[in-house]
């Protein structure tokens, strides 16, 4: 049964749809209000905060972490600065994709993963003979997404440090209410944002801080279903969706490769073995089989159809699996 995000108590109460959804073990909004045209056009013209807490955090730590993440990522997380981060996946020893998710250099010797399905089991598999320490940090850490033309100035007002000096895939230590936070450019709605880290005893009151500075600025809750809109439309993909877990794979048709999903711009072969790099170098010579790709569809044209046999366009106004 899924559980509250330390979030619940305030997204509870402003769900006025009664629209959830279970997310990796967490009650999840899906849509705050019955239609979700306004939580939508709220990420596009000026801001959305969404409860992002479910995803999959896990602390890596230890004088060989840089290279162990090395080993098992197709980034070479090496060359990873202190607070940068990376977007990245991982694969299997066929060059398969596990998941995709970021990589956070906190420290010289200490980093932070992101996934959509539960990789503890994955990263120790490939932990013996490392000097290095894994630790599962999904429950320890709330995790708000803040997307949209006005979020810069939405954290102006209510961070103590001002984030514009805070650059694409870079993140910063800062603090909202007295509550110390990590503060990312990152999303997953194709349009300025950020995300931000926080202990959970601190949730509540860095919640309603956003909120409060947030609505002058035009900042809505936002549920799943708007943000899956966004990330549509700016070309992300989704673990489960657009391509599958190889470890959860029946048929080898169903396992895709990065280069196959249009990722193979982040696979860095000129380096020490990786997971699947034998594999993946093989296909990059020969080119893959097939590949994921955007698909626009032309407005005057689709209603063109539809006015053939007399009825009015209309298409879905969701996201489309």
């Amino acid at each position: 049964m899924p559980i509250p995000s330390p979030f619940h108590e305030r997204t509870s109460k402003l769900c006025t749809s009664l629209s959830w959804k279970d997310w990796a073990g967490y009650h999840a909004v899906r849509s705050y209000d019955t239609y979700v045209d306004r939580e939508y056009f709220a990420l596009r013209h000026a801001a959305g905060l969404i409860d992002v807490t479910p995803l999959f955090k896990y602390e890596v730590y230890g004088p060989d972490a840089a290279s162990f993440l090395s080993r098992i990522m197709v980034r070479n997380v090496e060359k990873l600065k202190q607070n940068q981060v990376f977007y990245t996946c991982w694969c299997d020893g066929d060059g398969k994709v596990v998941d995709d998710g970021t990589v956070t250099r906190l420290r010289e010797t200490y980093f932070r993963v992101t996934s959509a399905d539960p990789a503890f089991a994955w990263l120790s598999r490939f932990a013996r003979g490392c000097d290095v320490r894994i630790e599962d940090s999904t429950g320890r850490f709330a995790a708000l997404s803040l997307q949209g033309p006005t979020s810069r100035e939405v954290l102006n007002d209510v961070c103590d440090q001002p984030v514009d000096v805070l650059k694409y895939f870079w993140m910063m230590s800062n603090t909202i209410e007295k509550a110390e936070v990590f503060v990312s450019r990152t999303g997953y709605t194709g349009d300025l944002g950020y995300e931000i880290w926080i202990e959970n005893e601190d949730a509540i009151s860095v919640y309603d801080a956003l909120i409060s500075g947030g609505t002058p600025f035009g900042l809505e809750p936002v549920g799943l279903d708007a943000m899956d809109i966004t990330r549509i439309e700016a070309g992300y993909m989704l673990n489960g969706v657009d391509y599958y877990n190889a470890t959860h794979c029946l048929i080898e048709s169903r396992k895709s490769t990065p280069y196959e999903l249009d990722l193979g711009w982040m696979v860095r072969l000129k380096r020490p073995p990786f997971n699947g790099s034998v594999a993946l170098k093989k296909e990059k010579a020969a080119g893959p089989v097939r590949k994921l790709v955007c698909v626009d569809v032309d407005w005057d044209e689709l209603e063109a159809h539809f006015n053939k046999i007399g009825l009015p366009a209309e298409i879905n106004n969701g996201g489309w699996r």
